[in-house]
């Protein structure tokens, strides 16, 4: 098995990602900055939200030591490089494909691949994933991750798309060590919307993660 990259320990401990899509990356600062002060201390930047990648370098050193900057929306291994070179914390894929692991592996940046089977989390794992996402989390249901650690009791899970602030709080008490979350946090935030509104459910959600055991 592939030596398996820890995700930040910062992003371990905060126990919440926050994926940011917006409609050019001009927007990102704002909003991380609101997220920051709220407590967040994960955040994926997602590749369809246009100029993300070079915009990445300078919002590394922007945010340097408040926050963890991922990647998201990687599809190839082209993407993966890049985004490491960037100065990605991590790495987040919306499915299986072991190029875009080996790729972020080799680069020596954490990823996090997205999948829903078994066969697809437990190959992603294999190949020495951080960690895998359950994508889309709605589908299945916080009860997936005990039907997951009866065979692979060691898989890190995060569940991503539609995760709410009550689903949230289930996924971690059923035994995620994340969750993955984006509009139900964000809201109209990348649509010119309140930013002490976007901090009030942020620091909602915050609450939630640090107070769920794990």
């Amino acid at each position: 098995m592939t030596d398996r990259l820890p995700l930040p320990e910062r992003s371990l401990a905060s126990r919440l990602i926050v994926v940011m899509r917006g409609r050019e990356a001009s927007q990102y600062p704002r909003v991380i900055d609101a997220l920051a002060d709220a407590g967040v201390r994960s955040v994926e930047l997602t590749l369809t939200t246009p100029g993300t990648l070079e915009a990445l370098p300078g919002l590394v050193e922007r945010f340097s030591g408040r926050i963890d900057l991922g990647v998201g929306t990687i599809i190839s291994p082209e993407q993966a490089r890049r985004a490491s070179e960037g100065g990605a914390a991590y790495l987040v894929t919306p499915v299986t494909d072991p190029a875009v692991i080996e790729a972020s592996i080799s680069g020596g940046t954490p990823i996090v691949p997205g999948g829903l089977t078994p066969t697809e989390l437990f190959t992603s794992w294999r190949a020495g994933a951080s960690a895998v996402k359950v994508f889309p989390a709605g589908t299945v249901g916080p009860g997936y991750v005990k039907d997951l650690h009866g065979p692979f009791p060691d898989l890190r899970v995060i569940p991503s798309g539609g995760v709410d602030l009550a689903a949230a709080r289930a996924w971690l008490e059923a035994g995620a060590d994340a969750v993955s979350v984006g509009g139900p946090l964000l809201g109209d935030a990348f649509r010119g919307g309140d930013l002490d509104a976007l901090a009030r459910r942020a620091r909602e959600f915050v609450a939630v993660c640090e107070e769920v055991g794990r």
